[in-house]
């Protein structure tokens, strides 16, 4: 699944326990008519991938989501929904960044002044 949007915000890369857990959390801002602010994790070594974005900017987010089930000492059965990151893109006005070459404007191009009415061409229509 991908999420489009506007980063809120980037978290700093967190430790946890003895194993050294690493998880970075930051949020997407989706550009709809009801914008949604989501949650999106990174762990272990998908950390170091926000390092190279910056808040305000437009990227397109690759996700999981995950579920778990927990049961608490008294005996109630509790779920819990996260939505992980494993890869992330820039995007330019909406578009994905690519290694294309622009395109230039039709009026960029002189129009053509040889053309002759009866040359014959095999175009269906």
């Amino acid at each position: 699944m991908e999420i489009q949007g506007r980063i809120k915000m980037i978290d700093e890369t967190k430790t946890y326990g003895n194993n050294g857990f690493r998880k970075r959390e930051m949020v997407i801002t989706t550009e709809e008519q009801y914008p949604q602010h989501i949650l999106i994790e990174f762990v272990q070594d998908k950390c170091d991938l926000l390092n190279a974005f910056q808040v305000g900017q437009p990227v397109k987010v690759s996700i999981n989501l995950r579920g778990r089930e927990w049961v608490n000492p008294q005996g109630e059965t509790k779920y819990f929904n996260s939505v992980q990151g494993w890869r992330i893109e820039n995007l330019i006005q909406g578009q994905p960044q690519n290694d294309l070459p622009p395109v230039p404007p039709a009026d960029a191009f002189e129009p053509a002044t040889n053309l002759n009415e009866e040359d014959m061409d095999d175009l269906p229509f």
